[in-house]
């Protein structure tokens, strides 16, 4: 495998960064993986060899589309009324807060926490609570989708998540 070829084969962001800046200061390169890529079934056209070298090969590596979508959670708090039982959550203050601190119920309106971008907004219940190394963590399914998610709870924000009912979880735990 020729070093164009293994350009094709990283992974790492950093990896692809360093790549496209060895592209860029070596443009006679661009052209030649181009022609690759359409080897392998990616058809750019002959402009593609004019972009930066980071977005051609991403581009080459049909990752495009991928680095355009968020994976790091995004910090938002806001205050809500809970689905559930109905009473006002305040703002979290230190963290963002995504759940009731009464019920410990939740909506399904996040793929990655804070993005809003999911189309189901079901109810998420807290079905098991778990202490990991001292933190609690609830375990949530999404009554209309069956989604599975992990959250840990809020114990230092005022109000505090209910350790009672987050003690009732853990011993529900068959």
């Amino acid at each position: 495998m020729d070093e164009l070829e293994r350009l094709l084969e990283l992974q790492g962001r950093g990896e692809i960064k360093r790549a496209g800046e060895w592209l860029d200061q070596n443009p006679a390169q661009k052209p030649v993986l181009v022609a690759l890529a359409a080897k392998k079934g990616v058809d750019l056209g002959e402009e593609a060899a004019e972009l930066p070298g980071k977005k051609l090969l991403r581009l080459c590596m049909n990752r495009e589309d991928g680095a355009r979508v968020r994976k790091n959670p995004i910090a938002r708090d806001e205050a809500f009324t809970c689905s559930h039982c109905g009473r006002d959550v305040p703002l979290g203050g230190k963290r963002p807060r995504d759940h009731c601190p009464f019920c410990l119920h939740s909506l399904h309106v996040d793929e990655v926490p804070g993005d809003r971008a999911s189309g189901c907004g079901g109810l998420l219940l807290p079905v098991t609570a778990t202490l990991e190394a001292g933190v609690w963590m609830i375990q949530y399914r999404c009554r209309a989708c069956g989604a599975q998610r992990r959250n840990r709870a809020l114990e230092d924000l005022h109000p505090p998540d209910d350790p009672a009912l987050l003690r009732r979880l853990a011993a529900s735990v068959v």
